[in-house]
């Protein structure tokens, strides 16, 4: 039978369901805002299990965007996803620089992903960012290899691309860092997941 409820209820109420439909799963407190709407956004239970959280990530990811810091994203939907009406007021943007056409042209020059070439170009902003990876297998390597060069040094990384080739193995290389990082292990993730860990953070700044 369908329920009617107001529209402004309709969230309250879906995660009133989350909280009843994972019955006794406990849930770290630090991190359940954020696992609860990573489930609402994709009906998908299995991230109260793969959601891997370094000590203190989401702690120190509302540090950073308090502070003012920038999200860089890995896809257009990721950024036009990511709430950022609160986040301006916080003093902090949203880049994605994957439709670049210099980004474009120099990939292909060196034949490389252009998430590859977005990562490089976020290593010079001057802000501290976080950095939120929902489709790019390569962008998280090539954050690895800034990381390890010196050359990166992230507020948080938000590790969750999709998909089959590399996705895995990817994810695996930042949960070795000390660098604060929330990573959906295994194959599933993308960029809608990706804007609802950032919003998470960000709705806990303004509530």
């Amino acid at each position: 039978m369908l329920e009617h409820i107001a529209p402004m209820d309709i969230e309250k109420r879906s995660f009133a369901i989350i909280t009843e439909l994972l019955g006794e799963k406990q849930l770290d407190p630090e991190n359940e805002l954020v696992i609860k709407r990573a489930i609402h956004t994709t009906a998908d239970f299995d991230y109260a299990e793969t959601l891997v959280f370094s000590p203190h990530a989401v702690r120190k990811g509302i540090e950073a965007l308090r502070g003012g810091c920038d999200i860089v994203t890995d896809t257009q939907m990721a950024k036009a996803g990511i709430n950022k009406t609160i986040l301006g007021k916080l003093g902090g943007e949203v880049h994605c620089f994957m439709s670049d056409p210099e980004i474009a042209q120099e990939a292909k020059q060196r034949g490389v992903t252009r998430a590859i070439v977005s990562m490089e170009r976020a290593a010079a902003l001057e802000k501290p960012c976080i950095f939120a990876i929902g489709n790019a297998p390569t962008a998280l390597i090539c954050i690895r290899e800034l990381i390890d060069a010196g050359k990166l040094s992230p507020a948080l990384i938000v590790g969750v691309p999709v998909g089959f080739v590399n996705v895995v193995e990817s994810k695996e290389l930042i949960l070795e860092l000390d660098t604060p990082h929330i990573v959906a292990r295994g194959r599933k993730g993308g960029s809608n997941v990706a804007a609802a860990i950032c919003n998470a953070m960000l709705y806990q700044i303004t509530r």
